[in-house]
């Protein structure tokens, strides 16, 4: 909805103000399909040429973070933490019994009652991952972090990808502007010898093509790439708390203890409570007896 608004706010500001100048939205309009084409166009076959299917699809997908915002709510990271608590008292109390969550966890009792947890494959692989590297006698916590670091780097890198695509577009926007105004302008000479007012208009449609340009660099596509970087940046809290838990477990601290140490490294407001937290694992506890 944010994002809805900003857009909104952007084009009144913007648009009303020439109109409050005394501006007329005629020769805008009127050129706007063309230097929409061309600069557009342009932007589009430029995006195209420097990404693959894969990233193209990627990155459009990603736009929707624009206005979806981030995927993990406080609900999440406390369900998070709830089935992180399972999993390790599981690990200390049977181990042999863990293989059949980690090794297959969409038929797992455990997993399967955290579904959005359970649908997103980077999560489940990192959580089941380590824990089997635990269960091989990796137990290094050092190693284990170090490993889990350079897994949750490749992993950023990757989906920062589209927000780096859409910046790169929207740095070459002002640009393609500046192409379709000096193509406005050839056309404008070309046509010398009409009279004055004539002129003016065909000189006044080149400079939509500038602004055209300039105006969806950081207008639109320039705050589209921040939002979405913000948004994974956002994201990416909710992987480091999983490693936060499984390398305190790796310490062999008391699964309580484990659980706080996460708890206490999550954003503050995505945070769960002290409360709410304790409430939800007494109940996972009552359940389990």
């Amino acid at each position: 909805m944010i994002g809805l608004i900003g857009i909104a706010v952007i084009f009144v500001m913007v648009f009303g103000g020439y109109l409050l100048a005394g501006g007329k939205m005629g020769i805008i309009l009127k050129s706007l399909p063309f230097e929409m084409i061309m600069i557009g166009g342009a932007a589009t076959g430029a995006f195209l040429l420097s990404n693959d299917f894969a990233a193209v699809k990627h990155t459009l997908k990603d736009v929707g973070k624009v206005f979806k915002g981030a995927r993990w709510r406080p609900a999440d990271y406390r369900d998070l933490l709830c089935l992180l608590f399972e999993l390790i008292r599981i690990a200390r109390n049977n181990p042999v019994g863990l293989e059949e969550h980690i090794e297959n966890p969409h038929e797992s009792a455990v997993f399967t009652r955290y579904p959005r947890i359970l649908h997103d494959h980077e999560a489940v692989d990192l959580i089941c991952d380590t824990l089997r590297a635990a269960s091989m006698n990796y137990d290094d916590p050092h190693q284990v972090e170090e490993v889990l670091d350079k897994r949750m780097e490749t992993a950023h890198h990757h989906a920062l990808h589209s927000s780096h695509a859409l910046q790169t577009v929207a740095d070459a926007l002002p640009a393609l502007g500046i192409v379709a105004a000096v193509l406005g302008v050839i056309k404008t000479m070309g046509s010398i010898d009409q009279p004055p007012e004539i002129l003016g208009k065909m000189i006044g449609g080149a400079l939509v093509g500038t602004f055209l340009g300039v105006f969806l660099a950081y207008g639109l596509v320039g705050p589209f790439a921040t939002r979405v970087k913000a948004v994974i940046e956002e994201d990416g809290h909710f992987y480091a708390l999983i490693r936060e838990v499984l390398v305190a477990n790796l310490h062999n601290h008391p699964a309580n203890i484990c659980i706080e140490v996460g708890r206490q490294n999550t954003p503050h407001h995505v945070r769960p409570s002290f409360g709410d937290l304790e409430d939800a694992l007494r109940a996972l506890k009552q359940e389990a007896a």
